[in-house]
């Protein structure tokens, strides 16, 4: 079956998106199990970012130690959902992972230029990133927002680029040259399969990763129609 609208009716009358976010993470790693050559290793990652408030009491005050400035501040982190691969012969080295996106990591200026910050630094690092976006209720494209960052454009991606999409980033840096970075696009949509995007593990050694058959696997599990 197809690729869903898991946040607009009739999908999310009955399943938030939420229930496909923290278990496709699993099912691509049972994927994976199949596919990664030894030793590399993958592993799910799912993290709900909360915020909180702590008061400091007035006593505090009273000697002397109120603060100069109070302001409000979002200082909550974000949501992630990944998988992450790991090469154990190599200090248990992060190669590669994927980023499913959610709401949080789109919905403001701030929090998406969060998200394309992290994808950036693990660039730098020579880790391979996978974005794959179902988000459907923003229209940002973080894929965009990256290139933008870097002073560059995609041609593939059209005007306005499209807000469900998956992505392969990997950074290379020839001998003598700035570092170069290699991209594969995959524009999505509702009602068509999902893409297979490669994940590099070493700059000569690569795999491909079939999302569609862990996302309907996950779709299955959760008897999401």
């Amino acid at each position: 079956m197809p690729l869903r609208d898991h946040f607009h009716s009739p999908v999310n009358d009955k399943h938030h998106w939420s229930a496909l976010h923290g278990g496709w993470p699993m099912e691509i790693v049972r994927t994976l199990f199949d596919i990664l050559p030894p030793p590399y290793q993958a592993g799910p990652w799912v993290y709900l970012g909360s915020s909180f408030e702590v008061s400091l009491p007035v006593a505090e005050e009273e000697r002397g130690h109120a603060p100069t400035l109070t302001v409000e501040a979002d200082l909550s982190d974000q949501d992630e959902y990944e998988v992450r691969i790991y090469d154990p012969n190599r200090e248990r080295r992060l190669v590669a992972a994927v980023e499913i996106v959610s709401p949080s990591n789109k919905d403001r200026p701030d929090t998406r230029e969060q998200f394309v910050g992290k994808v950036a630094a693990l660039l730098r690092q020579d880790v391979c990133v996978a974005v794959v976006d179902l988000v459907s209720t923003r229209q940002a494209n973080l894929y965009a927002e990256l290139l933008a960052r870097l002073g560059r454009s995609d041609p593939h991606l059209g005007e306005p680029p499209p807000p469900l999409y998956a992505v392969s980033l990997r950074a290379r840096r020839p001998p003598k040259r700035h570092a170069l970075l290699d991209a594969w696009f995959y524009p999505m949509a509702v009602g068509r399969p999902l893409p297979t995007p490669p994940l590099w593990l070493a700059p000569d050694l690569r795999v491909e990763l079939p999302l569609e058959p862990s996302y309907q696997e996950t779709c299955r599990l959760l008897h999401i129609a």
